[in-house]
């Protein structure tokens, strides 16, 4: 059975992630697993200011709930149509976690499906090439568009 590590978090269940997942998935034999980068926000230190007496959740405790979401979402959807599959929320900046991934599950393949070049932080920070160079495996570009919300 060959691996494949698929690198998303708000275009997870897009049509264009969907789509190219589908011909990866098409002869059988294939499992996924899932990395969600968490997406880093601007002003996460002053997310309660001034500050209060209750707990409001700061900006990165909601953003890894949504990337958490997202991905149990796009585990539910794979596992319905009888893919294996398994997956975790990471760091901001996947890079290494993704190099361990490939060299742990022996993945033959990454897919790193980002939002469109206007929107995408990872595009600016050439996260594709980024993990092209610290794998020694095909890296696949997927343009998406933003998957569904929660």
């Amino acid at each position: 059975m060959s691996t494949i590590v698929v690198v998303a978090n708000q275009t997870l269940g897009c049509e264009e992630l969907e789509a190219a997942l589908e011909e990866r998935l098409a002869g059988g034999g294939v499992q996924v697993y899932l990395v969600a980068p968490v997406t880093r926000t601007e002003g996460e230190q002053q997310w309660d200011y001034p500050p209060t007496d209750r707990y409001i959740p700061n900006a990165a405790q909601i953003a890894h709930a949504l990337a958490t979401g997202r991905m149990e979402q796009e585990m539910a959807r794979l596992r319905e149509r009888g893919v294996e599959v398994a997956g975790e929320v990471v760091d901001a900046d996947p890079v290494h976690r993704v190099s361990e991934v490939v060299e742990q599950t022996g993945a033959q393949a990454v897919m790193v499906c980002t939002l469109p070049e206007r929107f995408s932080r990872w595009i600016r920070r050439d996260l594709p090439a980024r993990i092209s160079h610290a794998c020694a495996v095909p890296v696949q570009h997927v343009p998406g568009s933003a998957g569904p919300s929660l």
